[in-house]
């Protein structure tokens, strides 16, 4: 047979889509599918019609025919069998058969038609081989952007810690031209290079700990450290060419209008005024849970940071409440009174007479938690995707506060969906989007707490398989911190009365996957 073209078209003549298989002009294609509906009439049970150049094989499809146009020479038996491939195909990538749904997947409906047919000539296919023609998956492909991803996540992580150490050296050529040296941090106050354990729960003789990152920007900016933080010479040509890397990466970089100096922001939390003793407590999680249940990776860094911008309450103490009992292990800055923190729990330096830094964010405290435990996770996520037997996947996804005193805002769960799958959400709680671009399905909820600890979401995907849905990948804010460490009181340290000051305390994902 030589198959000229495939149409869908309306029982009134509109086309709605059309394949031409040989070569052949627009004009000549459209004047025999304008032809059809009047060489129809009522009464003839056949479903072919011949005039004196091609023939017409079509199908009802309720209010739609499938039409096929081909050479009178043609087998009528095989122009039947391959017409009724192409009517099975339509249902395969429409959910109803109307003339909408027709247009909005004609793509795929041209891409399929094209695997039945070549160059006019039947191929020898089915309708399991089409669909996964069609669908294209590629192990290969899947492994080369998994790498891939992984390889641009180091990438930001390295030109993070590029920007911290310029961060650093910029401070500590303003305390060189300031004199805050002689206060003894010296620049490396707060980076925790020369940090030494101080355990306060489990054991931790042996642990070394990470640096913690800090992902808070300063809310007031010093002005010592505006006219002076890159006089470095030759290196300012360098920051500017990593800040414009930054940049084409999808960093947000806020560049001062002064000089050339510039930061990155990746969580800041606005903390409106603020006192002259201002403290900040923040906490990032990153988080590996298997999909089948299990705990792969759960570390949660925290850290204390203080800033005093009035020199007559440099000298002072924090009065810290630790009840976390999790094995949470505990570090101070080296210049911190360890002894002073072990029996009081307070912060403060080694010689009392001595100040804390001025106008600059110093870490005094960190900590860190690690486990494989499933129960240390602020929140689960439960994800079923089961096969429906029509080629496609019914998913269930649940969440479940797994903390009652904490306070998650901003929840946003990112659900991966095959490429061109268009996901029939059934039930929600919360809020959802689907981003074809991203082919992600984005489900919302502005608050997870003790009153709400518990949700769902049920959806159906068509041509899909339960390993398109992973990973799932978890993001969150929260007020509340997950360590039970709180910040209680500041007094001076001459006669103990209480200082006015402000707190900060924030609670964020730096990556949770279920994978």
């Amino acid at each position: 047979m030589v198959l000229i073209a495939a149409s869908v078209c309306t029982k009134g003549g509109k086309i709605i889509i059309s394949r031409q298989f040989v070569e052949m002009s627009k004009a000549r294609i459209e004047g025999l599918l304008a032809a059809f509906p009047k060489l129809m009439s009522s009464g003839k049970q056949h479903t072919f019609v011949e005039t004196d150049s091609v023939r017409y094989v079509y199908q009802p499809l309720e209010k739609l025919y499938m039409l096929l146009i081909t050479t009178k020479a043609s087998n009528i038996l095989e122009d039947l069998e391959t017409l009724r491939l192409f009517a099975r195909v339509i249902p395969e990538y429409c959910k109803s058969l109307d003339e909408l749904e027709i247009a909005e997947n004609a793509f795929n409906l041209i891409f399929a038609f094209d695997e039945i047919v070549a160059l006019g000539y039947r191929e020898n296919v089915n309708l399991a081989q089409i669909r996964t023609f069609v669908e294209m998956d590629s192990h290969e492909e899947r492994v080369y952007q998994a790498v891939r991803f992984t390889q641009e996540r180091e990438a930001k992580n390295k030109m993070r810690e590029k920007a911290k150490e310029l961060q650093r050296q910029r401070l500590e050529a303003n305390k060189k031209s300031t004199g805050i040296k002689s206060t003894g941090f010296g620049g490396g106050y707060g980076s925790g290079n020369n940090f030494t354990p101080t355990p306060s729960v489990g054991d931790t003789a042996n642990y070394i700990p990470e640096p913690a990152k800090s992902a808070y920007t300063p809310m007031q900016k010093p002005s010592s450290l505006s006219s002076s933080a890159m006089k470095l010479g030759g290196k300012s040509r360098d920051v500017d060419s990593f800040v414009d890397q930054l940049k084409e990466e999808g960093e947000n970089v806020v560049t001062s209008h002064s000089n050339t100096s510039a930061k990155v922001v990746s969580n800041t939390v606005d903390s409106g005024s603020t006192e002259p003793v201002h403290l900040k407590q923040e906490e990032k999680l990153n988080v590996r849970v298997s999909r089948d249940g299990g705990v792969k990776n759960f570390e949660l860094h925290g850290l204390v940071t203080l800033n005093i911008s009035d020199e007559k309450w440099g000298r002072i103490r924090v009065q810290l409440d630790n009840k976390d009992n999790r094995g949470m292990q505990l570090q101070t800055h080296p210049n911190v009174d360890k002894e002073l923190f072990k029996t009081k729990g307070q912060i403060g330096l080694k010689v009392p007479s001595k100040p804390f830094p001025l106008h600059t964010d110093v870490g005094v405290l960190k900590w860190r938690l690690q486990s494989q435990e499933e129960i240390v996770l602020p929140i689960s996520i439960n994800c079923w995707p089961s096969e429906n037997g029509e080629g496609g996947c019914d998913v269930n996804i649940e969440y479940e506060l797994e903390h009652k005193n904490l306070e998650l805002n901003d929840v946003q769960i990112n659900i991966p969906l095959p490429m061109g799958s268009n996901p029939i959400v059934s039930e929600c709680d919360g809020q959802y989007s689907y981003e074809a671009r991203k082919n992600i399905l984005l489900w919302s909820l502005p608050i997870i707490d003790a009153s709400s600890k518990s949700g769902a979401m049920e959806f159906s995907v068509p041509n899909s398989r339960p390993s398109d849905f992973f990973p799932l990948r978890v993001s969150f804010t929260s007020k509340t911190p997950y360590a039970r460490i709180s910040i209680i009181d500041v007094v001076l340290v001459d006669d103990d009365s209480p200082v006015k000051h402000s707190v900060d305390t924030v609670f964020i994902t730096d990556n949770y996957e279920v994978v």
